[in-house]
């Protein structure tokens, strides 16, 4: 990991704060603080093409339990982790710079609200400083307020901050590990 970089979450949040504060101390004293969405950064010292083409091989970070591509603009993916699935739609697709993608449908198991996360958007910001690249993770919805918030930041600080960083400045991530189907049953 020689000269790559992480930077967590919460330093982002700090300067974010610390900016608003700046811009507009009196009115941050009289109103309530916005709706949080889970955010996180990390630096890595590869460009931006690179960068770009690791975040959207899914199967290389996140699940090899994948249907569907996320190569271009209006693609449609789903990822599988046992009985929950999300399905996904890219919205945004600007190599080198940005990637969306769209919560069309999902079924989380392990929650009241099997669809909390339908409607929600993943968003990749790549930025390019240099001999690196600066990625910003945003999951828009995912907010302390929804009933998934640290089971869900829990598993993006492993697949984000630790695998992806890892495919990008190691050339391997630690996605889910794809299940093989045997006669009807997964093994």
């Amino acid at each position: 990991m020689a000269g790559s970089m992480l930077i967590w979450n919460a330093k982002a949040l700090h300067q974010t704060k610390k900016t608003a504060l700046n811009k507009n101390q009196n009115t941050l004293k009289t109103k309530k603080m916005k709706k949080q969405n889970y955010t996180a950064i990390f630096l890595v010292n590869k460009g931006g093409l690179e960068v770009f083409k690791k975040i959207n091989q899914v199967s290389g970070w996140w699940t090899e339990n994948i249907e569907g591509s996320s190569g271009k603009l209006n693609d449609v993916f789903t990822v599988h982790f046992a009985e929950t699935f999300v399905r996904f739609k890219v919205t945004e697709f600007i190599p080198q710079k940005k990637v969306v993608w769209f919560v069309t449908d999902c079924y989380l198991h392990w929650l009241k609200d099997k669809k909390e996360w339908k409607g929600t958007q993943i968003v990749f910001e790549i930025s390019e400083q240099k001999d690196a690249a600066q990625v910003n993770f945003t999951h828009i919805g995912l907010s302390p307020e929804v009933e998934c918030y640290n089971d869900c930041v829990k598993g993006w600080d492993q697949y984000f901050k630790v695998s992806l960083f890892s495919l990008i400045s190691q050339g391997k991530g630690q996605p889910e590990i794809k299940k093989m189907e045997t006669a009807g049953a997964i093994a």
